[in-house]
């Protein structure tokens, strides 16, 4: 069964803020609110000028947010029970233990490098993405809050400008060498729709899904220890590839020039290559093959996609397997890994008069599978961030 998807808590967070922060706040909350995002397909491609194929979903990160008098930043998370004040004027780096006021921190102080004025506020933060699952959690959170810092203070921002300070966010607070997808995303969204992004160009277009489709979202409940380490050893494989074949990056290695080329690299290095560039060439084809209403070369193509994932990039893992091997079933279209991967979530498309019984059936056999009960959301594509009023 698919867990509901809460409605958008704005109102919920606002009579909370009040309770929290009383007479401390000058005026009402102002609520931002950022999607997670699912990708169909284009998985490790972003960061190396290629081609993804994401949407923003219905599980989304919201910021109330109100003015101080002074320049200190407040935060509460309800996601994690605590509370942080914040300096973004200090010098000096992140918390070294990862907290999550990190994200807020770079956030802040990124805004202010940037020459937007900020000033002190209380923030208030909720979310329904899950943590770690591969929704991007990090770049609704990262979004909301700029959106919310900004706003409060007065200002506005090019959303392009917003993706970019949040990616970076991302990077020097989080450590995460992250691509401009998720952030982007998060930014431009459009409902209903999924989109083709140039990762080198950042031209994309929309592409709808079809009414007749659902996005499956199955979250393993496993989450490795050695993601962040191994996706950041990914991301110097490819550029190590792009080095030894002496061009900026994989994005201007053909599928052609790569099987001619193959052999000035290393076994490991060669693979890792292998992927990224076979990758975007599949993220396009399955743009079209969507455009022209080709599911099966479009399930065909998803399968491509978690084959390479999991033997020449090898980020899945166990629980990622079982859980494609899981939506062998009528009314699929197709599956794969998503996300950074060892752990995290699967994307399904599914027929959309299926996708209850697709859910409860993929969950079951998920867990005859690994003992482990997993959580799974029936999701839809939805407009990127926002003010909600």
């Amino acid at each position: 069964m698919a867990e509901p998807i809460a409605a958008a808590p704005a109102e919920a967070l606002r009579f909370a803020f009040a309770e929290r922060f009383g007479n401390a706040a000058s005026s009402a909350p102002r609520v931002f609110r950022a999607p997670g995002r699912v990708n169909l397909i284009g998985e490790h491609t972003d960061y190396n000028d290629g081609f993804v194929m994401p949407a923003a979903i219905n599980l989304a990160t919201w910021t109330a947010a109100a003015p101080r008098a002074d320049q200190r930043i407040v935060v509460v998370s309800r996601s994690f029970y605590e509370e942080a004040e914040l300096d973004p004027a200090e010098s000096g780096g992140p918390r070294e233990d990862g907290h999550w006021s990190n994200f807020v921190l770079g956030v802040a102080r990124l805004l202010r490098g940037a020459g937007f004025a900020i000033g002190g506020a209380n923030l208030m933060i909720d979310s329904t993405v899950p943590l770690g699952s591969g929704l991007s959690s990090s770049a609704a959170l990262e979004v909301s809050v700029a959106l919310a810092l900004l706003g409060v203070s007065g200002f506005e921002a090019d959303r392009l400008e917003v993706a970019r300070l949040a990616q970076r966010a991302e990077h020097e607070y989080a450590g995460a060498r992250c691509g401009l997808m998720d952030q982007f995303t998060a930014c431009f969204g459009r409902a209903g729709h999924t989109m083709l992004l140039d990762c080198q160009s950042l031209a994309y277009r929309a592409v709808p899904l079809p009414n007749s489709t659902r996005l499956v979202v199955a979250n393993t409940m496993v989450k490795h220890e050695l993601a962040a380490g191994e996706y950041n050893l990914r991301r110097a494989d490819c550029e190590e590839a792009a080095r030894l074949f002496g061009v900026p990056s994989l994005r201007a290695i053909s599928p052609a020039d790569f099987a001619r080329r193959q052999g000035e690299l290393p076994p490991a290095i060669r693979r890792r290559a292998r992927h990224v560039i076979t990758e975007s060439a599949r993220t396009v084809e399955a743009a079209a093959a969507l455009e022209r209403g080709d599911f099966s070369r479009l399930g065909e193509l998803m399968a491509a996609s978690h084959r390479s994932l999991r033997d020449d990039f090898e980020v899945s893992c166990t629980e990622l397997d079982a859980m494609v091997g899981a939506a062998r079933l009528d009314g699929v279209i197709g599956a794969r890994m998503m996300g950074g991967g060892f752990g995290g979530c699967t994307i399904t498309l599914v027929e959309a008069g299926a996708a209850s019984e697709v859910s409860r059936e993929m969950a079951l056999r998920y867990h005859l599978a690994t003992g482990l009960e997993p959580q799974m959301y029936e999701c839809t594509a939805v407009d990127g961030a926002g003010e909600e009023r």
